[in-house]
């Protein structure tokens, strides 16, 4: 059977058979993402900062996002974990010389080297451009080639000078098994934070007052004795530790940083007040002594 004009068609042009599933270019696809901002896929440009995971962001797309979480985002679970600005970090990039932006190609009729990174290393000139394995340091921003970090072991940061330990290297857009450790270690470390932050901050003085009292009614229960009438509070090695501190003063005992006044508290108390000798009086029933007049 032919079609116009003597054509013999052939099977695939006949019959549909099922649709191939479309391949993405892995190249292409790790270049995009040393190239463009995960959160608004736009291209990256100064300042870039990153975060615990090691992913690439326009620092301006971050701020709108923390400003604003309400708003449907298309990539807002890449972001999640952000809690604020102190979980970024702004990256302290060396520019690359070879690199002329997008000033020489503006028309478009001129190609553009895909492979042709904004930045490189500043030890050995590696281009990030996902070829290489890049990490950057959490004390001061800087960033380094996996290679110069192996070639040149040193504590301190090649290009400012601060020091640094290995805690403090991060993978930038690494693997999904890299990813997931940064994940573990960001947990780990913000629990850590938060159980610190528990244990450096001290109870309210009304939460100290109530479980004194509690503790106070649970040791008269064990002694058999009268809830109504507890034992005295023991006296407090710090005056500042001492539930009532901050409303009354006297409450620190004696060793409170100010000085008392030598004016005495109670007037009316016998300890203070000395009593007067008392006024001679006239007896009464007796005449009283004559007038003379002169």
């Amino acid at each position: 059977m032919g079609c116009d004009g003597g054509t013999i068609p052939k099977r695939h042009e006949l019959v549909k058979g099922p649709k191939k599933v479309e391949k993405v270019d892995k190249n292409a696809a790790l270049a995009a993402r040393w190239k463009y901002c995960a959160l608004s896929t736009e291209k990256l440009r100064r300042p870039i900062v990153t975060c615990d995971l090691g992913r690439l962001y326009n620092k301006d797309a971050v701020i709108e996002f923390l400003l604003d979480k309400s708003a449907d985002r298309p990539n807002s679970e890449v972001v999640s974990h952000l809690r604020g600005i102190k979980d970024i970090k702004e990256l302290n990039l060396t520019d690359n010389p070879a690199w002329e932006g997008e000033r020489r190609n503006t028309k478009g009729d001129r190609y553009e080297d895909m492979h042709c990174a904004m930045f490189i290393c500043p030890v050995v000139g590696l281009e990030m451009n996902g070829k290489h394995r890049f990490c950057f340091l959490r004390t001061c921003g800087c960033v380094f080639s996996d290679r110069a970090l192996k070639e040149v072991k040193t504590e301190i940061c090649h290009k400012c000078g601060d020091p640094f330990k290995e805690e403090d290297l991060v993978v930038l857009n690494g693997t999904k098994e890299e990813v997931e450790k940064l994940r573990k270690i960001m947990e780990e470390k913000r629990a850590k934070a938060k159980a610190t932050k528990k244990i450096q901050t001290p109870p309210k003085p009304f939460l100290q007052r109530a479980k004194l009292q509690q503790k106070m009614a649970k040791t008269a229960a064990s002694q058999s004795l009268d809830p109504l009438v507890l034992p005295a509070p023991p006296r407090w090695s710090n005056p500042w530790q001492h539930p009532e501190a901050w409303r009354n003063p006297g409450a620190r005992g004696p060793s409170s940083p100010w000085k008392r006044s030598r004016r005495p508290t109670n007037l009316s108390s016998p300890a203070t007040v000395q009593p007067s000798a008392p006024k001679p009086r006239r007896p009464t029933g007796l005449p009283t002594p004559p007038t003379t007049s002169k």
